[in-house]
């Protein structure tokens, strides 16, 4: 049986949830284009979709939002934990500790409530102690804001402005789902033992936290920051290349071509901020970074990926970057729950094989 690294290149499921077209660069929920979803629903709309296998009704998408509403609100337990807490622990450490602890009442096979408990809980999590952590006072959810508004009410105790929530929903649709990534796998096998939906994601979560995957749009801010202005975007990225050094946000493992989830965040970001001059360095970064690496490492095929433009949506947004890839996760709970429910239905336990190299 030939040995292949990190599994590249194996199936191991078959899924009815998403689609990921890295040559033709497209990305399918369920059917539907993940980027029209962005610019045209509601995250609640994409979340029903994913769960329940069909674009909601009105009546459908009421009532699901009514249970998210209904679910925000945490334990005094889990409530004292998140006081309790280290100060220097970071955030996605915080979030898969409380959400372990949330789970000692579980149902097998993993049921729609526990999805909906755990996905309406991640923002009040990440709010409560991030305002902890800067000395502010606990904000409340306002149940009379949908899910992603909610969010950047708690966050910031104010209601949130129209087209921050719009380029947020986007953002929370487009990260919601993508295929059998490490988290997303980790999730099922631990669902494959029969496991709980809360085991599931807390197990999802410490694998999102790892560097190599989570990511953040932080280093994009980072670079464009050192780049500075126009003037400087070609001599930068040409000495970068030159020095075999990554560009921060181009490139990604599977897509050949433009990632769609990047094109739709451009497209909305480009609508909030005509007239941003760090958006217009971003774009300009784009270009040339596009034409440099065809130069620099033909045949590639190395484009922006999802955190080039993540990162615009966070800047244009104000969004605090200890939250960014607690806030990638927040949206990718949604994803994590409908494998964990789709696994549980067909469910088989995972064991493959591994090839002894030691003595004999």
């Amino acid at each position: 049986m030939e040995f292949k690294p990190g599994l590249e290149g194996v199936v191991a499921v078959k899924t009815a949830l998403s689609k990921v077209d890295g040559e033709a660069g497209r990305l399918l929920f369920r059917g539907y284009e993940a980027d029209e979803l962005a610019r045209q629903h509601q995250f609640e709309e994409a979340v029903h979709l994913l769960w329940y296998g069909t674009m909601p009704t009105d009546a459908e998408r009421r009532k699901l939002t009514e249970k998210l509403k209904e679910n925000r609100e945490v334990p005094e337990r889990i409530v004292t934990l998140i006081k309790e807490l280290p100060e220097d622990m970071e955030m996605m450490a915080v979030l898969r500790t409380c959400i372990s602890a949330l789970g000692y009442e579980t149902s097998w096979p993993p049921a729609p409530e526990e999805a909906i408990r755990i996905t309406a809980v991640t923002p009040t999590i990440l709010t409560y102690r991030y305002r902890m952590l800067n000395n502010q006072e606990i904000v409340q959810p306002n149940n009379e804001l949908d899910h992603v508004a909610n969010y950047l009410y708690m966050l910031r105790g104010k209601t949130p402005k129209e087209d921050h929530v719009e380029a947020l929903n986007a953002y929370f649709i487009l990260t919601a789902e993508h295929g059998l990534n490490a988290a997303t796998f980790t999730s099922r096998v631990i669902t494959s033992t029969q496991s709980d939906m809360y085991s599931a994601v807390s197990g999802a979560i410490g694998a999102m936290k790892g560097p190599l995957h989570g990511g953040a749009p932080s280093g994009v801010m980072d670079m464009l920051d050192e780049i500075g202005s126009i003037d400087n975007v070609e001599p930068w990225i040409r000495k970068k290349l030159e020095n075999d050094e990554k560009l921060m946000g181009f490139g990604h493992r599977v897509y050949k071509t433009m990632d769609p989830r990047s094109e739709a965040l451009r497209d909305i970001t480009s609508k909030m901020s005509e007239n941003d001059a760090w958006l217009a360095l971003a774009k300009h970064v784009e270009e040339k970074a596009i034409e440099l690496l065809e130069e620099y490492k033909p045949g590639r095929r190395l484009y922006t990926n999802v955190e080039f433009y993540a990162a615009a949506i966070f800047r244009s947004i104000d969004f605090p970057e200890p939250l960014f890839t607690a806030t990638f996760t927040a949206s990718r709970v949604a994803g994590w729950c409908a494998h964990i429910m789709e696994q549980g239905n067909n469910n088989r336990i995972f064991r493959p094989l591994a090839t002894y190299t030691g003595d004999e």
